[in-house]
Parts: C-alpha cells; sequence; structure tokens
C-alpha cells in the first residue's frame, strides 16, 4: 500500500526521523500529498496497454475473426537523493543554548532536498542530470500538452473576456485528466499566476479559498481543486518560471493538472521508494571531531497512465 509522507511520518518509529519526514511536508507542496508505493529492488516495472484488441458483430453460425491486445513493459528506476550533514563539535556544544545545531543543519539539509524533489517532480531531465528522474514536463507529450494560444493568453487580461476564456482553458486542462477531484490531485501554478486566478475568480466567479481537508492549509481552490505554488529550487529561482517561450512570447509560463494514485491501477501519478526517508546518526566521525546525519531518501517517479497528469503552456502573468 502507497503511503504519503504525513502517513508515514506517524508510523516513524524515531523522534528524528520523524522530524525530518515532517520537515519534508512542511517545505513542500507535493511531498505533503503524492503517496510513494514501496517496491522491492531497486526499479518497477509494470505493463502498460499498448492496443487493444480488435471486437465485432458476427453472423449467426458465423465466427470472429481472432486478435489479442499488445501489451508494452515499462521500467521505472529508482534514484538516491540525500546528503550529509556534519557538525562540529565545539559548534555543537558552544552554539545550542538555543537552538540544537545539529537540528538546525539537519532541517537546512531536509529543506534542499525537498526543494530537489520538487523541482525534478517538473523539471527533471535524465539528460543532464544523469542519476536523477524525468519530471512531467519532459514526459507529458502529445494530447496532454495543451497550448493557451499562439503567442500565450493572459488570466486576467484588460477585460471579462479575458478571464472567461482563460478557464475554459482550465476546465480543458481539467478535462485531460479524467478523474481529477479535489481528493486525488492539485493544479500547480507559479504565485504570480495563482494570484491572477484568485483576482480573475473574484470578478466572474469559480475559484474559492478553503480549508483543504488533507495538509489543514488554507488554499486557493477551482471547483474543488487545489491550486498549489510548487515555490521556488534552492537557488531561489521559481520552478515553474514565468519565462517560458510561448511563439512570440518569452514571458510565459505553464499550470499542471496532476492527478495522484495509490498504485498502477489508479493510472494516476505515484511516488515510488524502498524503505521511505532513511535518516542515521552516525555520531562522531573518526577523521574529524563532528557529528553527522545521513539522509537518504530512495525514490523515483511514475505515471501510470498516459492521463494522469497535463500541462497547459503559454500563460501570462496579467
Amino acid at each position: 500500500m502507497a503511503l504519503t509522507l504525513p502517513e508515514a511520518a506517524k508510523l516513524s518509529t524515531t523522534h528524528l526521523q520523524r522530524g525530518v519526514i515532517e520537515t519534508f511536508v512542511q517545505e513542500s507542496s507535493i511531498l505533503d500529498r503524492i503517496p510513494f508505493m514501496n517496491i522491492e529492488g531497486n526499479a518497477y516495472a509494470y505493463n502498460a496497454e499498448g492496443t487493444l484488441p480488435g471486437v465485432e458483430f458476427r453472423a449467426v453460425n458465423g465466427a470472429y475473426s481472432e486478435s489479442t491486445g499488445t501489451v508494452n513493459q515499462s521500467t521505472e528506476k529508482l534514484v538516491i537523493l540525500g546528503g550529509d550533514a556534519d557538525v562540529d563539535r565545539f559548534i555543537q556544544k558552544t552554539r545550542s543554548d538555543l537552538n540544537d545545531q545539529r537540528a538546525v543543519q539537519t532541517a537546512m539539509k531536509v529543506k534542499a532536498a525537498s526543494y530537489k524533489f520538487q523541482n525534478s517532480f517538473f523539471n527533471g531531465d535524465v539528460e543532464t542530470e544523469p542519476l536523477g528522474f524525468d519530471g512531467l514536463k519532459k514526459r507529458l507529450i502529445g494530447a496532454q500538452v495543451l497550448d493557451a494560444d499562439v503567442d500565450g493568453a493572459p488570466v486576467l487580461g484588460t477585460n471579462g473576456a479575458a478571464a472567461h476564456d482563460f478557464f475554459d482553458m482550465l476546465d480543458a486542462l481539467i478535462a485531460q485528466v479524467p478523474g481529477l477531484n479535489g481528493s486525488n490531485g492539485a493544479i500547480y501554478a507559479n504565485a504570480q499566476i495563482a494570484g491572477k486566478i484568485r483576482s480573475a475568480g473574484r470578478r466572474i466567479g469559480g475559484t474559492e479559498i478553503v480549508r483543504e481537508d488533507l495538509t489543514g492549509k488554507r488554499v486557493l481552490q477551482y471547483n474543488g481543486i487545489a491550486i498549489l505554488d510548487p515555490a521556488d529550487d534552492a537557488a531561489g529561482n521559481l520552478i515553474l518560471p514565468q519565462s517560458e517561450t510561448m511563439g512570440a512570447s518569452t514571458d510565459t509560463s505553464s499550470i499542471y493538472a496532476v492527478k495522484f494514485g495509490q498504485d498502477e491501477g489508479d493510472r494516476g501519478v505515484t511516488g515510488l521508494t524502498n524503505g521511505g526517508v532513511q535518516v542515521d546518526d552516525l555520531g562522531e566521525l573518526q577523521e574529524k571531531p563532528s557529528y553527522r546525519t545521513r539522509i537518504e531518501f530512495y525514490t523515483g517517479l511514475a505515471l501510470f497512465g498516459g492521463k494522469a497528469a497535463a500541462r497547459l503552456r503559454g500563460i501570462k502573468n496579467a
């Protein structure tokens, strides 16, 4: 059974591990809800439908033309995400009167790993980072990528017509992810675009701010589906930048609709792991007088369906 990280935190056996997992959750609008399916080994192989078999009407005493469907085997591998946090004995002894310095460094390491995962979730590309995994931007193709307009389109514009057009596009995006609703997925947009959606919603209706059951956060919603900001990467750059090129425009962004799933039967986006988040207190090192904490997450990403997610390109902050 797949578990989200908030659920995994409840089952953690040590305070250190629980704190690390909770920090992952606090720092990510993806890791606080995506289910992680625990697998054996370092990869997960599964069968995906290729083509369906043929069917036909037959006459009395007639025969069917035999045909079979095709199945394609796909494989998703695990990657290793993590790092070591060292704190000198002197610092731990002399500067922990207000805050435990090891705890501070561990939290910062977890925050960096959280940023890394959520950036890879959208922008990961094994061609440029072979030890990582491909994100949605690279995985989504064909009908799962919608274009707002030849040169992009605003959310709000200067009149009500532009806002109505935008919500029509948002409806089309959601329609490309069958079964997406407020309890199993989300819409992702950067903070600038989310602000314009909120403004458009105030003018023509369709958006509301409610308390989300899953995390208890107050979030913008459209038709009951949370609109979330994946925020920045560790360097402070927008994970969903407002600098994508669409036709003659170089100031557009993308909005993603994502349905999460527990396993391949849900035909959604599912995280993969072997053992969850691993936290080891390695104690004092022999080669130097420092304490080391190691955090590792054997993880991966799977799209168990061609319509598990969709992307709308060319959205202007206007």
